[in-house]
């Protein structure tokens, strides 16, 4: 590893960022403009009842706040990308190492946070039409179709069918049940999108997330990833500048969900094909998107079951709302067990 090389890391990484620092009072505007946000306040739990507790907590911030803020993120992660690509056209001494536009890195996670952000900007817009968006179930197929594209160019391009195990125990062959995991994968860390619920929550739980796998795969000599990582990071910064309290605008679906399976293509490219951990490593380096999730299954579990709840709301970050702590203290120590936990993964995945 040279300075050169973390340089290729920063530049993309900064220029997401005063990209999206640049076209944010553009989207402001706009957003504002045309009130693109919830008409009604008040949000459904996953068994289809309203979320009493939770709807009481942010009632306030559910009307006149803009959703579709993940623009920003990969806004400034496409404007980034093609700077660079047509600078490396008009002068490709100056900046062929630069363009990170690549086949065999950059392609497949590049092309996974379009499509999802095309779906949730989908969704995003039903949304301030008056409906609930696209119903879960066909978000869930949606991400799944996605998912399932992305597994078969591992499995019959890059012949990938097997997934590494930490602490020097080698590869664990799946065979063909590589897609149907990578599938699974990529559902579960979906569903820790509802992160997306706090000012300033969701942005820096994923900034430190990509900011954690751009130094994966930097060890790893994946350049082109390492700095599609580092852009996804600055952007999501520039993103968090505007979203801490009181938010301008939410992450929302078009961002959450480009994040989450442009994060699950990640992990599998800094696994076996880059000579380590990263599939492993996801839980760590994403707990707080696990622990999300897991509170949900809990929830919903508890009430079925037990018939009551394990938490007073669901996922747990409203928990700690409900318990009377402000939401800054439950933002700033998520941040906090983020970074622990990424320092972590980081190390799991490249031993």
């Amino acid at each position: 590893m040279t300075a050169f090389d973390i340089m290729r890391i920063f530049v993309p990484a900064t220029i997401a960022f005063l990209f999206g620092i640049g076209i944010t009072p553009i989207l402001t505007h706009f957003l504002y403009k045309y009130k693109m946000w919830k008409p009604k306040a008040g949000k459904m739990g996953l068994d289809g009842k309203p979320a009493t507790v939770r709807n009481l907590l942010h009632a306030h911030k559910d009307v006149g706040t803009p959703i579709f803020g993940g623009i920003i993120v990969w806004g400034s992660v496409g404007l980034t990308a093609l700077l660079l690509q047509v600078l490396w056209l008009i002068f490709p001494d100056a900046f062929e190492q630069l363009a990170f536009i690549s086949r065999n890195q950059t392609w497949v996670p590049l092309a996974t946070l379009l499509a999802g952000a095309f779906v949730g900007f989908l969704d995003d817009l039903f949304v301030v039409r008056g409906s609930t968006g696209i119903k879960l179930r066909y978000r869930l197929i949606l991400v799944a179709t996605v998912a399932a594209l992305s597994a078969w160019w591992f499995y019959d391009k890059l012949g990938v069918s097997s997934i590494a195990v930490p602490f020097g125990s080698g590869l664990f062959d799946l065979g063909v049940l590589f897609i149907p995991f990578f599938i699974l994968v990529a559902l579960f860390i979906y569903a820790g999108g509802v992160i997306d619920g706090l000012d300033g929550l969701a942005g820096g739980i994923f900034a430190t997330i990509f900011g954690a796998y751009a130094g994966i795969a930097l060890f790893q000599d994946q350049l082109d990833l390492a700095a599609l990582c580092a852009a996804i990071a600055g952007g999501l910064l520039a993103f968090l500048w505007f979203n801490i309290p009181p938010a301008r605008f939410y992450l929302s679906e078009t961002g959450t969900m480009s994040l989450t399976l442009t994060l699950v293509v990640v992990a599998f490219l800094t696994d076996g094909l880059g000579g380590g951990k990263g599939v492993m490593a996801l839980p760590i380096i994403a707990l707080p998107l696990v622990v999300t999730v897991l509170s949900n299954i809990a929830q919903i579990i508890s009430k079925r079951v037990f018939g009551r709840k394990l938490f007073r709301v669901a996922p747990l970050h409203h928990h700690f709302e409900a318990l009377g702590w402000p939401s800054y203290k439950v933002v700033m120590r998520y941040w906090i067990v983020g970074v622990v936990a990424a320092i972590i993964g980081m190390t799991i995945a490249l031993l």
